[in-house]
């Protein structure tokens, strides 16, 4: 699925997917840079992100994938 991922004025990452039209800070992260692993969201969703260069630059687009139901 398509993710927005992008990081507020307050430097707090959040997920946005648009299908669902729904937005939730992310937060966990299994890896210190985000990229190539799984993050959680505040409604429990668990996302598995791209690899991606630790300085990718935010707003972006990514596929990701949805673990938990």
């Amino acid at each position: 699925m398509k993710v927005m991922i992008r990081k507020d004025y307050e430097g707090k990452l959040s997920a946005y997917v648009a299908k669902k039209d729904l937005e939730e800070p992310i937060v966990a992260m299994e890896k210190p840079d985000m990229w190539g692993g799984t993050v959680t969201l505040a409604n429990g969703w668990e996302l598995e992100l791209p690899a991606m260069a630790p300085d990718t630059s935010l707003p972006i687009t990514v596929n990701a994938r949805r673990l938990s139901q």
